[in-house]
């Protein structure tokens, strides 16, 4: 008789969390695309000579025109969708940002014994590609976190300090970008 187990015995297949359907496309994302790339240019050059204004202009046409032809305009590249749930999330996260800053710099200034960094598997929820990747760059955002790898259904990451780990396994964040993403 043969004890060895066959490779679907042996392990059972990942099951991946449910994804949402595929991107949406309209003619509503090159115009917010256009309006957002006009908005930084303005913001982050600081001129407001006629032509300069003119050629940012040009270049954020031909920036459009140039996604339009490559067909990555739609509603994972330009997440209209979101706008609204970003001003609850990202002053959140921002703060979030702020206490991982003081925690960091505790822990240098005043180590305590056998606090040390470590890796863990964080659990996610998030149902679509753009929520993983929101939650798993809001924990590399925070300092003191790092994620390392993106699963089917969890994230490694390494925290600098156990405090740090068990803010993450608390799920705080993870409710809270699943909101975002309007999954919950």
């Amino acid at each position: 008789m043969n004890d060895e187990l066959s490779p679907a015995q042996a392990a059972p297949a990942a099951v991946e969390p449910p994804r949402a359907p595929e991107a949406r496309t309209g003619p509503i994302y090159p115009i917010v695309l256009a309006l957002a790339l006009a908005a930084f240019w303005m913001l982050w050059s600081g001129h407001f000579e006629t032509l300069l204004l003119a050629l940012g202009a040009g270049s954020c046409i031909g920036v459009v025109v140039l996604s339009l032809k490559m067909k990555i305009v739609d509603s994972f590249s330009v997440p209209v969708h979101l706008a609204l749930r970003a001003l609850v999330y990202l002053p959140w996260l921002a703060w979030q940002v702020v206490l991982a800053n003081f925690e960091v710099m505790r822990h240098i200034l005043f180590p305590r014994p056998g606090d040390g960094p470590c890796l863990m598997n964080v659990p996610t929820s998030q149902r679509t590609d753009l929520g993983c990747v929101t939650y798993a760059n809001s924990i590399t955002l925070t300092p003191g976190t790092f994620t390392l790898e993106a699963e089917a259904s969890n994230l490694v990451v390494h925290a600098l300090t156990q405090a740090s780990a068990e803010g993450l396994l608390d799920g705080e964040m993870d409710r809270r970008v699943t909101r975002f993403e309007g999954a919950d």
